[in-house]
């Protein structure tokens, strides 16, 4: 109810006043009347239009568009007559009256221009703009670029990079204000904006080989070369004819080549250190370079710095096979497939080096582990030397005596077998250690009362061994618990015979011969019998002649490899003498890591490994202590000095 009479009492209300007026209306005319009451009918209060004459061409609308057309006029004229500035006074006084006529503006700014006051025509053509939104954006964005060129050209890098980053607002399409942006932040010595802005480029436009050979520029101005070197591999993957990348590659690899013969000559004169930051430099211009990774991977394991060395043999190895798979990929008609394979054939080389020295980096560092107590360690650098290459004796040997230290018997008579059937029979390096293995064997079975075991362990020892009085000693006191005493007191003579000083002697003369001095044993028929036979043993056992063997061996080795190195000087057999490198020093230093790594790795006899002799009647294990001594191999009256060491 209270609703429906108010409504009706609205439209009753609209009934009743139906000229009303706004409020505002209202206002404006309280206003207009209080002005009318203050001044009156005073003729200087009447409005233009209310009295006046009737020309029209009195009127003042007329005056201000005649008067601002001639102003435009006489302003033309001064242009035309390269009056500048009294061409600017024109146009400012026909803008003054028709601010509003966007061609004012922009011829007034086309005669600042002429004066070169860049600041003033941008500010007219600013003006413009604003009557006319983006009708005159090239223009302004062309008046921001000539400021900045002509900032620029002064030194003033950074006020010539605000203009030309106006520039480049104003007209956001246009790359070349970009580019002067770019070479003011170089000029100012911000290239790491530079860089950020390229990358920006490339993540918004995409990457192109130009862009690629600008930021491998920049790259190389913040010595950054490493990546300069990837850029330009993109550049040249986009655009292989790009002359820009390609010079730039040929930088770098100029700059490479340099250093790594500086690295050449540094190893020559035994600067390792030195040598290893060249090649450093080297492979920082071209760290896709195989041959790089195989020359530092070596002077790695010269250094004993194993861990880089290994990783810059796999290196070496992983990008000679993506080299091969790209070769392999390429290959186009029977002209292209012989390129392919030289390639290949190159690569494989590389391939075959870097595994053979990362095999010998395994070894090494396992000889390191072995000196320092961790056999663990030393028996897994081991396993994979061997995965690598299995046709190695000298890692078996190695791996037998980590085995060895470690207890394990069986798998270190495993891997000295092994090493027995690649090498000589008569080789010390197998015979010493199955001596001493034999032996330790049988002091194991002695212990545990196995008599026979440990009498037969023995007689291994001593076949492999004749020479060393020990195994005759601990025979004989098995034999003695088996009640042969004929055999006992045989052995008992051969410990007289090769080790007449022993202190077990004594005890050992009264038990098997009672009432008898040594002369009487040494002189009776059966020591004299003895004594014939044991030498006749032992003459046996060396009669081979291992050590001049041994020698000669390494005396044609070292022959062989100086006949090469002198081979080396023309260049068209460096390649074929050695896989590694193509020039003569390179290849030089090549066959001297060969030759000392295949004296560690296949002789493996001429280190010592003397043995630790119980102290009382009972017999005791006897466990090898390695040296890294590199002596002559004998076997005259020593037990296990001659089990030569990792």
């Amino acid at each position: 109810m209270v609703i429906g009479d108010v409504t009706n009492g609205c439209a009753e209300e609209q009934s009743l006043f139906p000229t009303a007026v706004s409020e505002e209306a209202l206002d404006e005319a309280k206003r207009k009347n209080a002005i009318k009451q203050l001044f009156g009918s005073s003729r200087i209060c009447q409005e233009p239009g209310e009295k006046g004459p009737e020309r029209p061409e009195l009127q003042g609308n007329v005056i201000l568009q005649s008067r601002a057309a001639e102003h435009y006029r006489n302003g033309k004229e001064a242009m035309g007559q390269s009056r500048y500035e009294k061409a600017v006074i024109c146009f400012s006084k026909a803008i003054t009256l028709q601010p509003e006529q966007t061609q004012l503006y922009v011829s007034q700014a086309e005669a600042y221009l002429q004066l070169c006051d860049f600041q003033s025509a941008a500010a007219s053509y600013k003006r413009a703009w604003l009557l006319e939104p983006g009708a005159f954006s090239a223009r302004l964005a062309f008046i921001y670029y000539v400021q900045g060129q002509c900032l620029f050209d002064r030194g003033l890098f950074l006020d010539a990079l605000e203009a030309f980053s106006k520039a480049a607002e104003v007209e956001p399409g246009c790359r070349a204000y970009e580019v002067r942006s770019l070479a003011c932040l170089t000029a100012a010595g911000r290239s790491s904006d530079c860089l950020k802005m390229v990358n920006d480029w490339m993540a918004s436009d995409g990457p192109t080989a130009d862009l690629y050979v600008l930021r491998a520029r920049l790259h190389k101005l913040l010595s950054q070369t490493s990546r300069c070197y990837h850029d330009v591999k993109s550049a040249l993957a986009l655009n292989p004819t790009c002359p820009e990348a390609g010079a730039l590659l040929l930088q770098l690899q100029e700059v490479s080549e340099q250093a790594r013969q500086k690295a050449v000559d540094r190893t020559f004169t035994g600067q390792l250190p030195e040598a290893l930051c060249m090649i450093n430099v080297a492979l920082e211009n071209c760290p896709q370079d195989r041959r790089l990774y195989l020359f530092r991977g070596i002077l790695y394991r010269r250094l004993k710095d194993f861990t880089a060395a290994i990783e810059d043999l796999v290196q070496a190895v992983e990008l000679s096979l993506e080299e091969e798979e790209e070769e392999e990929e390429g290959e186009q008609g029977v002209s292209g497939q012989a390129e392919a394979s030289d390639g290949k054939d190159e690569s494989g080389s590389v391939q075959e080096e870097a595994k053979f020295q990362l095999v010998l980096t395994y070894n090494d560092f396992a000889v390191q582990c072995f000196s320092r107590g961790l056999y663990a360690e030393a028996t897994l650098l081991l396993n994979k030397a061997i995965d690598e290459q299995k046709g190695q004796a000298g890692l078996f040997l190695n791996r037998g005596d980590c085995f060895f230290k470690q207890g394990e018997w069986c798998f270190a008579m495993a891997d000295y077998q092994q090493a027995e059937e690649m090498m000589r029979p008569d080789d010390p390096a197998v015979r010493l250690r199955l001596a001493v293995l034999h032996n330790t064997l049988g002091s194991l079975c002695f212990q545990d009362e196995c008599f026979q075991e440990a009498a037969d362990m023995f007689s291994l020892a001593i076949r492999y061994n004749p020479a060393a009085s020990r195994y005759y000693e601990n025979r004989s006191k098995a034999c003695r618990k088996l009640l042969n005493l004929k055999a006992a007191r045989q052995d008992f003579i051969c410990v007289l015979i090769l080790d007449p000083n022993n202190e077990e002697l004594p005890p050992m003369l009264m038990n098997l011969f009672p009432g008898c001095s040594v002369s009487d044993v040494l002189s009776s028929p059966a020591g004299q019998a003895v004594r014939v036979q044991l030498m006749h043993d032992i003459q046996a056992c060396s009669s081979s002649s291992d050590q001049q063997r041994l020698g000669a061996m390494v005396q044609k080795m070292t022959l062989t490899d100086e006949k090469t190195a002198s081979q080396s000087e023309d260049p068209s057999e460096a390649g074929t003498e050695v896989k590694m490198c193509v020039s003569q020093q390179e290849m030089q230093i090549t066959v001297k890591s060969l030759l000392q790594v295949k004296e560690t790795v296949v002789q493996l006899s001429l280190h010592d490994r003397p043995a630790a002799h119980h102290t009382g009647p009972r017999l005791t294990p006897h466990h090898a202590t390695p040296t890294t001594t590199t002596t002559t191999t004998t076997t005259t009256g020593q037990d296990e000095s001659a089990f030569r060491g990792l």
